[in-house]
């Protein structure tokens, strides 16, 4: 009968041994999701840096263009005084 009460005793270890790999496994899924939501945080949070900073580059070249345009015309401008002062030097004499 002895014999009869070993055979029946189950080992349970290599369930011990799933337990622990299903209750590791669990732990992984909730960090992996939890990664994965800062990480979509994170994306989110560039995703509006890259268009803020594409816009100050659009607004940059606007202001590139408005800055060429003001020194042409200082250049015209300059050409145009100095082109007036020699006429008016050339009354004096």
């Amino acid at each position: 009968m002895a014999k009869k009460a070993t055979a029946r005793t189950l080992n349970i270890e290599p369930l011990d041994r799933l337990e622990e790999k299903i209750t590791l496994l669990v732990s992984l899924v909730a960090k992996l999701r939890l990664e994965q939501t800062r990480t979509a945080e994170e994306n989110t949070r560039l995703t509006k840096e890259v268009e803020t900073l594409q816009a100050r580059i659009t607004e940059a070249k606007g202001s590139h263009v408005e800055l060429s345009g003001l020194r042409e015309e200082r250049e015209v401008i300059r050409l145009r005084l100095s082109e007036m002062l020699q006429k008016l030097e050339g009354l004096d004499q």
